[in-house]
């Protein structure tokens, strides 16, 4: 569980940090890279806390 976990929350920052590179060399529109991010960081934030908390 904890590997699938962080699978999806390296998903959600790739998502987060890839759209900006794409859309400087022109691949993607603006409307597009904000979508990304947004789903980015809603994976990011909703999986990541899971499992980085404390034990």
């Amino acid at each position: 569980m904890t590997n699938l976990l962080k699978t999806l929350s390296f998903a959600g920052l790739g998502l987060t940090v890839l759209p900006a590179f794409f859309v400087f060399a022109g691949s993607i529109s603006w409307e597009l890279h904000a979508t990304l991010m947004l789903v980015g960081t809603v994976v990011w934030f909703g999986t990541a806390p899971f499992w980085m908390k404390e034990k």
